[in-house]
């Protein structure tokens, strides 16, 4: 066997790679819990590329046999039910674990200095995936799925001047047809997966060359001893990748007992109407996207004039890549940041969590106020980060990591 990998190594870097990337990857040894997330959102990718491939085999990306091919893979292909209800319900799950990764990274300052590019590799992981669900969601042709896609593609159309055009070229049509459904395949199928793994190979690269934060926001890398290991380090394999199986195992059993028990999860991962085969002439009374778009669905909807709406709506995304030019903290971690931080990180989680909730309601007058309120709380957030900075009574940061 040694002689197998001499073999390999003379013609490719296979021990180099383990040793840099795991197992002389020097990681904090203070991980908790919320270091899972980054782990498990590369495991629901990994089903996510794995499952779309089986149900591309049985998928037929033409108007008139989508919907009818999804029932067939549901009810007459081995297993089919199983590998489209991994998929679903991954989507969502994706979703989940993306959200409280970069939760993790905003109360521990993962987007300060030395990882600004770590962060934007990632924002852009966060900006292809949502493509990637979009496109998706066009492709099981049920209503919810041509409306949804009606009205976001519609969106564009109120960019001054080319607004139109651009909304002709995404759909390839008129209207949304056969042709959408095609591109939007070949999209969500090809062209962005191989987008979101090659901006997942950079987001590693950059993340392993700069090294891991830690709960405590202090750099390993500067104290080290006689052989050049950080003091506050340990190897991140066995003890991380051994940790992660915990976190991925207790993962899987949620994961299962929704996707054997509750798939749909009345109506939040597969929607009610989308069981009902796409009707051009006939507009569902609530149109809504699936909830991990909601909140910025709920912004795109408080603004009463349809281009600003547009603009507050990929705002309310965009603002997400300023945050380490914004954020002028000189401590990175929350633990150690003064109260006026904590509060304004409460107020956005309730913020976005409201939002998420106000985009699944239909539009009445005291939803659209509530939306407002919280949209403005949110973008208040971000762009009252440079202040953060001036009120900022923070405590004393340790010199090295802590075991708390």
């Amino acid at each position: 066997m040694s002689g197998f990998v001499d073999w390999i190594d003379d013609r490719f870097p296979l021990t180099k790679v383990w040793n840099e990337h795991l197992a002389k990857y020097y990681a904090p040894k203070n991980f908790n819990f919320w270091y899972y997330f980054g782990s498990l959102a590369f495991l629901v990718l990994i089903n996510q590329l794995l499952t779309g491939v089986w149900l591309t085999m049985s998928y037929k990306p033409d108007a008139a046999l989508a919907f009818d091919s999804v029932e067939y893979i549901m009810r007459d292909v081995n297993w089919g039910w199983l590998i489209r209800y991994m998929h679903s319900t991954g989507a969502s799950a994706f979703f989940i674990v993306v959200y409280l990764h970069m939760f993790r990274g905003l109360i521990y300052g993962s987007f300060k200095k030395p990882r600004e590019l770590v962060w934007t590799f990632g924002m852009l992981i966060f900006l292809a995936l949502m493509a990637e669900a979009f496109m998706g969601y066009l492709l099981p042709w049920g209503q919810m799925s041509y409306w949804g896609a009606q009205v976001i593609i519609s969106l564009f159309g109120a960019i001054p001047y080319y607004g139109e055009d651009i909304a002709l070229w995404i759909r390839g049509d008129f209207v949304i047809s056969d042709a959408t459904l095609n591109r939007f395949f070949a999209f969500h199928v090809i062209a962005v997966p191989l987008v979101l793994v090659m901006l997942v190979f950079l987001h590693i690269v950059a993340l392993h060359k700069v090294g891991s934060n830690n709960p405590d926001g202090v750099e390993i890398k500067k104290l080290k001893d006689a052989n050049g290991v950080p003091l506050d380090g340990i190897p991140f394999h066995p003890y991380y990748s051994v940790k992660d199986i915990v976190g991925v195992v207790v993962f899987l059993i949620v994961f299962c007992a929704i996707m054997f028990y509750v798939p749909e999860m009345g109506g939040y991962f597969l929607e009610h109407a989308n069981f009902i085969p796409a009707d051009p002439l006939k507009t569902p009374e609530h149109i809504a996207p699936l909830w991990y778009f909601t909140p910025f669905y709920a912004i795109l909807r408080a603004v009463p004039d349809k281009f600003l709406g547009v603009i507050a709506m990929f705002g309310a995304i965009i603002v997400l890549f300023l945050m380490p030019w914004l954020d002028r903290g000189k401590v990175k971690s929350i633990r150690y940041r003064s109260i006026v931080f904590k509060v304004a990180v409460a107020v956005f989680v309730i913020s976005f969590t409201a939002l998420c909730w106000l985009g699944m309601q239909a539009a009445t007058p005291t939803n659209t106020m509530l939306s407002r309120v919280f949209s403005i709380s949110y973008f208040g957030f971000f762009f009252l980060m440079p202040f953060y900075g001036w009120f900022d009574r923070n405590k004393e940061v340790p010199e090295r990591v802590t075991d708390k």
